[in-house]
């Protein structure tokens, strides 16, 4: 039980930093930098904060514990939404493979989170 909670918090953690801390902090801090990721793939601007503030809430709905199972699984499905469509915008936009392939590789870390989720294993 403790290895899969650590597996849990470190993808989670992951998640949390690369979802929401640094995309709401992008905002705050930074907000000429707040569309880069989706200027170049033709969305408009109010697109890209309508994504930061559901990533933050999504991350935020994952990572507390007393946040109930419902909204979890929709936080989880929403966030992997987002990473598929990210993944179709640069595959047909710009066709980097980077651009490609990160968004593949936090959705794999998304999955961890979810697989070993306690909240989400305990009502399966």
């Amino acid at each position: 039980m403790k290895k899969e909670k650590t597996f849990f918090w470190i993808a989670t953690t992951i998640i949390l930093l690369w979802e929401g801390v640094m995309p709401l902090s992008t905002l705050a801090f930074a907000p000429e930098y707040a569309t880069a990721g989706t200027k170049p793939l033709g969305y408009p601007d109010y697109f890209a904060y309508a994504l930061i503030i559901c990533k933050g809430l999504g991350v935020i709905a994952i990572a507390l514990p007393s946040v109930p199972v419902k909204l979890k699984e929709w936080a989880y499905a929403g966030l992997t939404f987002n990473l598929i469509f990210a993944t179709m915008s640069h595959a047909v936009v710009d066709g980097n493979v980077s651009y490609i392939a990160l968004p593949i590789v936090i959705m794999a870390i998304l999955a961890v989170s979810y697989v070993y989720n306690p909240k989400l294993r305990t009502h399966a």
